[in-house]
């Protein structure tokens, strides 16, 4: 990819990323999701969920035909301050008038057994399932240029517990 491209590409996800979707009362805004290397087999995806009528709500699953499983998952640090990862099958809770945070280092999605690479700037159909609001189709732009996030972890680096 030429420079340009890169920097087009890169310009087109921010667009994307920008623009809010809503569905019923939830608005989710500034989405994008990366994956570690070009060759990884795990992606997460990350973004502003805000609930923005006054019943809560609660993403409770997500589904992509880019990844073989597609979980909810968080960090967790055990009593020898280890980071790890898990799914929270629960989901997670969106209170009414609230924003609830997927970033790095803390709440996320993640798409396991990639069926391909993430290209920079291409767009990744996502279905997010809320307790109230029900389905919502958005695209998630892949954007590995963005900068992590304070406190944000390397997730090659983590391990996957399956005790959650």
């Amino acid at each position: 990819m030429t420079i340009i491209q890169n920097i087009a590409a890169t310009a087109a996800a921010f667009v994307l990323a920008t623009a809010p979707a809503f569905a019923g009362d939830i608005m989710i805004k500034d989405a994008y999701m990366r994956s570690s290397t070009p060759s990884s087999v795990t992606g997460a995806a990350f973004m502003q969920i805000m609930n923005m009528g006054d019943t809560d709500d609660r993403l409770v699953a997500v589904a992509s035909d880019v990844a073989g499983r597609v979980e909810l998952h968080t960090h967790t640090s055990d009593e020898n301050g280890v980071m790890k990862m898990m799914e929270v099958k629960e989901g997670f809770a969106v209170p009414a008038g609230e924003t609830h945070a997927l970033k790095r280092g803390g709440d996320h999605i993640m798409f396991m057994g990639l069926i391909r690479p993430l290209e920079q700037g291409e767009e990744i159909d996502v279905t997010l399932t809320f307790e109230q609001a029900g389905e919502m189709q958005i695209k998630i732009p892949v954007d590995h240029a963005r900068k992590p996030d304070h406190g944000a972890m390397d997730h090659s680096k983590m391990k996957k517990s399956d005790d959650g």
